[in-house]
């Protein structure tokens, strides 16, 4: 991971990599060379038809939209490219975790060469043990979740991606203390069934004592301890509030930003998201780019790799995005320098 001396640094690693030389021409090469190791690797088609692989999410299929074009950016890179070597089969569960096995079960019968499952989808497709090699992307910690040994060395039929970064918290704690003159109380909200949130807690708990900052945490798994943690925050309102992200706070997003709005507290949260519904900052992976990166385990797996030897790789390029129109809306002075240096500003 690159050394960053700024919570909110450019990373020159994080503009997307530049067109394969040669264009159309290189791309052909690529796509021989990879049609003779797939062959080679006995997962070519007999008949010369594309490789199939397969797409599982619980999401609905326009929520993932500009993420599975990152994807097929990343395949086209490595020289699969639908209609020519390649076909996706796609599976969308619909918000829907139940239909998971079924989906799942669909794509094995179907002889994918290679499962990518996303998200809440990966522990569910994970234990049923299909004989498939899988690559997942997941908000979570998989070796905290049980989907990796170890991130170096995963084990199993399975490995892939992860947008969890613990030390992005210390980094958002800073970006506060920047907006908010004279920052003392933050409260956090995290869905403690997240696998790796006592990492990120410790860690903001940790940034929270050296900067002297009092830290809440409100522990929110359920819409129920939702509006519990909400009621506390208005009985008691902190100067800010970090949102942990995940698949829970993702979709409560709006409910946690419009309540903290009404009472004047600015929001930091990890994912644009957060952001694009109001928060005033989020500082975190940039998620295109992981999406990107699977393209190259499917390669990999293609050409004969074994899933489980493949190091799982952790987010390696950030951004930083600022809505300055929540910020200005609470009162906020954003520094000259943070707008400078920030990736997408909301106005």
């Amino acid at each position: 991971m690159p050394d960053r001396t700024a919570p909110y640094a450019r990373d020159p690693a994080r503009d997307p990599a530049p067109p394969l030389a040669g264009g159309v021409a290189r791309r052909h090469l690529l796509g021989a060379a990879l049609a003779a190791a797939l062959s080679r690797a006995g997962l070519a088609r007999g008949d010369g038809a594309p490789v199939r692989i397969g797409w599982l999410t619980a999401q609905r299929a326009a929520s993932l939209t500009p993420y599975i074009a990152a994807l097929r950016d990343g395949l086209a890179a490595e020289g699969l490219e639908e209609g020519r070597n390649l076909a996706i089969a796609f599976r969308y569960g619909d918000d829907d975790l139940g239909r998971v096995p079924a989906l799942a079960g669909e794509l094995a019968a179907a002889k994918v060469a290679a499962l990518l499952v996303q998200g809440a989808a990966t522990p569910i497709t994970a234990a049923l043990r299909l004989p498939v090699p899988l690559v997942y992307v997941v908000s979570g910690d998989p070796v905290a979740a049980g989907l990796a040994e170890s991130y170096a060395r995963p084990g199993g039929g399975m490995t892939g991606v992860t947008l969890m970064a613990a030390e992005f918290n210390r980094k958002r704690l800073d970006l506060l203390r920047e907006m908010i003159p004279g920052l003392r109380h933050v409260a956090i909200i995290g869905n403690p069934e997240h696998p790796g949130e006592q990492l990120e807690r410790a860690v903001s708990l940790d940034a929270g004592s050296r900067l002297g900052l009092r830290i809440d945490y409100h522990a929110t798994g359920t819409p129920e301890d939702l509006a519990a943690a909400l009621a506390r925050l208005a009985a008691a309102p902190p100067q800010a509030l970090s949102v942990f992200a995940d698949g829970f706070t993702l979709q409560n997003r709006q409910r946690i930003i419009e309540a903290a709005a009404g009472l004047r507290i600015p929001v930091i949260s990890g994912w644009p998201s957060f952001a694009e519904s109001g928060a005033v900052c989020t500082y975190g992976p940039r998620i295109a780019a992981s999406y990107r990166r699977l393209a190259s385990y499917i390669a990999r797996i293609l050409k004969g790799a074994r899933p489980g030897d493949l190091p799982v790789e952790r987010p390696d390029v950030f951004e930083l995005v600022i809505n300055l129109k929540a910020a200005q809306a609470l009162g906020l002075t954003v520094p000259t320098a943070m707008l400078a240096l920030a990736d997408r500003i909301i106005e």
